[in-house]
């Protein structure tokens, strides 16, 4: 059909579908996965000799499936055809037009794997611990700086007994399942065993994969559930259920800030997360800004262990680093900043929006892969009738009564002078502790 007799909302599908499936065979973290004599050399050395990672060792064993350069001549028609029928000033063209040229970045990154050019291409896409918060004088390093401190004096309070890891990977797939039932009352989302992945667990389009061989304790259950399920399965699902905004299904790079951040918010308003949890977290814009400032793996690998993690975590912690990159140090894999950024983007957004009189705006960040600046646009289109809502919600977010007074208080509490607070209680704390 030409596009002259197609109606508006027809072209936004018709282009967006095009855009989900030109990015199919795009898998960024299978991509930039680190060969596997890696970790084998790495610990037959003792950690003693850096190993040799190039781009011809990617190129053996993490084939990208697809031609690079006819990928990106099919992503730049695309957007020449978004221009051509929406125009340039279309508010959801200019969207669709970003994401496209997100994909055309991620070939430019995946192009470049072991090479120090990687770290150009990864800042572009999710940022560098030196980038500052909202233009304001603070760093996310400076964030993560202070957090350390902090976080790494309260961890001495976690819970007197460690919580056991006595559950195998097959008890966390039942548990989750019985959990997703609840939260995913059609059945469309399942959790199940891998043994390809890096992480613990790893959320995918409708189930959340858990590694075979790892322990988990019934505390790592609940923050499975709330992470991996509600929030980057659930808005996987929610972008699929759009009956238009079919692009929605699919996160690029600059969602991931917003998709993690909101997986943070998740864990720590439903009171999963504890203080070891949230130091892993921080530890890695430290790690990053290390990495880029030219420590190698090695380094790495010790700066865990005098941090205390155990000898398998600081080598999945380091490898998490300096996947795609590489191993002497000075190009890094940066997404792992997402965490913290975004869970500044978002708690950010929610207070704003709740001292701005719309609440009604905090269910749309679950309405699909979204980054937090598009929520205002992707609500007017919901009043449109091109964007459909959220069917998956936490239920703080079903019911924003409590959200709401919390951001309130939120707000109020931020006029507080905290440096003259804490001074206060300094005094008494060394008068009495």
């Amino acid at each position: 059909m030409s596009p002259q007799l197609l109606t508006y909302k027809e072209k936004i599908k018709k282009l967006s579908t095009r855009i989900v499936e030109a990015q199919k065979p795009i898998r960024i973290l299978d991509s930039v996965k680190l060969p596997p004599h890696v970790t084998s050399e790495l610990r037959k050395s003792n950690y003693k000799e850096l190993p040799k990672v190039g781009p011809e060792h990617y190129e053996k064993h993490s084939e990208l499936g697809f031609n690079a350069d006819a990928k990106q001549t099919e992503l730049r028609e695309i957007i020449t055809d978004i221009h051509g029928e929406l125009g340039k000033e279309d508010e959801l063209g200019r969207l669709l037009v970003v994401t496209v040229e997100q994909y055309l970045t991620v070939i430019d990154l995946l192009k470049n794997r072991g090479k120090k050019e990687f770290w150009e291409f990864s800042r572009r896409l999710y940022g560098s611990p030196k980038d500052r918060i909202y233009n304001d004088t603070n760093t996310i390093s400076d964030l993560g700086r202070m957090m350390y401190g902090i976080l790494s004096n309260i961890t001495a309070f976690d819970p007197a007994e460690k919580p056991k890891e006595d559950l195998t990977a097959e008890n966390v797939v039942d548990q989750l399942n019985k959990r997703f039932q609840s939260y995913f009352p059609e059945g469309s989302v399942t959790a199940k065993l891998s043994d390809g992945i890096i992480a613990d667990a790893a959320a995918g389009g409708d189930s959340v994969k858990i590694r075979a061989d790892s322990m988990f304790s019934e505390r790592d259950v609940g923050i499975l559930e709330v992470h991996e399920g509600w929030v980057h399965v659930g808005t996987t699902q929610n972008g699929t259920n759009q009956h238009i905004a079919k692009w929605l299904s699919k996160g690029p790079p600059r969602c991931a800030s917003t998709q993690e951040g909101l997986a943070v918010i998740m864990e720590i308003f439903s009171f999963r997360s504890y203080p070891k949890r949230a130091k892993t977290i921080n530890d890695r814009i430290i790690a990053i800004e290390k990495a880029e400032e030219g420590a190698n793996i090695l380094e790495m690998i010790e700066f865990y262990r005098t941090e205390g993690y155990s000898e398998e975590d600081c080598l999945q912690n380091a490898k998490r680093i300096y996947r795609g990159g590489t191993l002497d140090g000075g190009a890094p894999f940066t997404k792992d900043i997402s965490y913290c950024k975004g869970f500044i983007e978002n708690y950010n957004f929610m207070r704003s929006a709740i001292r701005a009189g719309k609440p009604k705006l905090l269910p749309f960040l679950f309405v699909g892969k979204v980054h937090v600046d598009d929520v205002p646009l992707l609500y007017q289109k919901f009043e449109e009738g091109i964007i459909d809502a959220p069917k998956h919600l936490p239920p703080l977010f079903r019911d924003l009564s409590g959200l709401s007074v919390w951001m309130s208080f939120s707000n109020f509490l931020n006029v507080v002078n905290l440096k003259k607070v804490q001074e206060h209680y300094d005094r008494l704390f060394n008068s009495h502790l």
